[in-house]
């Protein structure tokens, strides 16, 4: 009777401990470990542990992390990044860009000269990727180039921009993807994209390298300029790990909590000490799953919806949590008029009706807005630029420096703000990825504000 009541005394000081521990913030959640050092394609080895991701090699990556903040002059650049930092995993296209300046487009049957040209690198995946490098948010990118010289100069310049190249693909059977930008004297494009490698030869099943960096993800992006098929399964692979680290909690937290451990028989022989040590090791491995179900179930896959003129696959759609199109894209893809924020807000409520609950639509020179299903939509102006010299990539260095923000876990509004400067910054400059701004620069532009 009085070692009944001893074990009841135990058991209610244990849990006690425990419920304690799972009261702590998620802000303060275990993530799988990243280290910072880069290798090659050829070089990537699988970890045994499927809970790191083990590079090797050198890296010519950047660190520490500055702090972001709205007020710059305000905050100092200290790390705010813990090592273990989830990361920012793009999958996605890489192209050469050949730029050509013209005065105006030629009409049909016309012929006429640029001013010049120059092969750049591009695409909007590469782009994004670089754009969270740059950034100084750890960022890996899952693509494939041709084994040709356009491939090397996107290697190169995804390696400049900080980004983890060890998930980049060279394939022989196709050329690295290409687009020809025409680019007007008022900063304005138009864009003809050849898909090449980043349309071709994929593998019907993602290697096991790629699966764990994306299942590792802090935030996952896509766009249209890989095939469907691709993305859709990315964004499985993201939405599973979501669902087995909550069945997985749920199994241990009805073991822990339904009173099921001091009725297990192999441990009724070991001393009451034995038994706490090891119920506080389980609640240890309970907490950190939590944290990794309360972070998993925040964050979100992005769909940036530049690419392929076609619609969105349902089976695509429903593993998407932010839908990102600008206004023309978001007219094809309801086949509703966008002339207007009305109008585009009826857009919106098609895409909530396909299954999308959060739409980020880029405005172009009237801004951005985030609509939210049930909410009212936020919306964020431009930040003026003193030049616009090429937009070629603003949307892409919106939809990717909107999502390092909201992984950084900063509110919507912030994000809008943290993007719409750093796009600002990109149209000043000629080119995609040599235009993509560094963290600094975009703090230093907010807190001038």
């Amino acid at each position: 009777m009085i070692q009944r009541a001893e074990n009841r005394s135990e058991e209610r000081e244990t849990l006690g401990t425990m419920r304690g521990i799972a009261s702590l913030s998620p802000s303060k959640c275990w993530h799988p470990k990243t280290q910072n050092n880069l290798t090659k394609q050829s070089d990537r080895k699988l970890n045994s542990n499927p809970n790191q991701i083990h590079i090797n090699s050198s890296s010519k990556r950047v660190n520490p992390f500055p702090s972001f903040a709205i007020k710059a002059s305000k905050t100092p650049n200290s790390p705010t990044h813990n090592p273990n930092t989830p990361p920012l995993v793009v999958v996605g296209s890489a192209n050469a860009d050949v730029y050509v300046e013209i005065d105006r487009l030629p009409k049909e049957g016309e012929t006429i000269s640029a001013k010049s040209g120059e092969t750049l690198a591009g695409g909007k995946g590469a782009n994004q990727a670089v754009c969270g490098g740059k950034l100084s948010y750890p960022t890996y990118f899952v693509g494939q180039v041709g084994e040709d010289a356009n491939g090397k100069l996107i290697t190169e310049a995804l390696e400049d921009g900080g980004v983890h190249i060890d998930h980049l693909s060279t394939v022989s059977s196709a050329p690295t993807g290409h687009a020809v930008v025409m680019l007007q004297s008022d900063g304005q494009n138009s864009i003809i994209i050849v898909g090449g490698a980043n349309m071709s030869c994929w593998p019907e099943i993602l290697s096991d390298e790629d699966l764990e960096v994306i299942r590792n993800a802090g935030i996952v992006l896509l766009q249209r300029e890989i095939p469907d098929s691709v993305n859709i399964r990315v964004a499985k692979v993201w939405n599973l790990r979501k669902g087995l680290a909550f069945e997985e909690w749920q199994r241990l937290k009805y073991f822990v909590y339904g009173n099921k451990f001091y009725r297990t028989p192999v441990l009724i022989l070991l001393s009451a000490e034995w038994r706490k040590n090891i119920l506080v090791s389980l609640v240890s491995v309970l907490f950190s799953v939590t944290c990794r179900v309360a972070s998993g179930a925040g964050v979100p896959v992005i769909l940036d919806c530049g690419g392929v003129d076609a619609p969105i696959p349902p089976e695509l759609v429903k593993f998407i949590d932010i839908l990102s199109p600008n206004e023309t894209e978001l007219a094809r893809l309801t086949g509703m008029s966008t002339e207007s924020f009305e109008h585009i807000s009826q857009a919106v409520v098609k895409c909530h009706e396909m299954g999308v609950k959060q739409v980020l639509v880029k405005l172009g020179d009237k801004g951005s807005a985030l609509f939210i299903k049930g909410e009212e939509p936020i919306k964020q102006p431009i930040i003026s630029a003193t030049k616009v010299l090429d937009t070629t990539g603003a949307g892409d260095t919106f939809t990717a420096a909107f999502a390092v923000a909201l992984v950084e876990g900063k509110t919507k509004k912030e994000c809008l703000r943290f993007a719409a400067a750093a796009a600002s910054l990109c149209v000043q400059v000629k080119g995609a990825i040599p235009s993509m701004p560094d963290r600094k620069s975009v703090l230093d532009l907010l807190g001038s504000l």
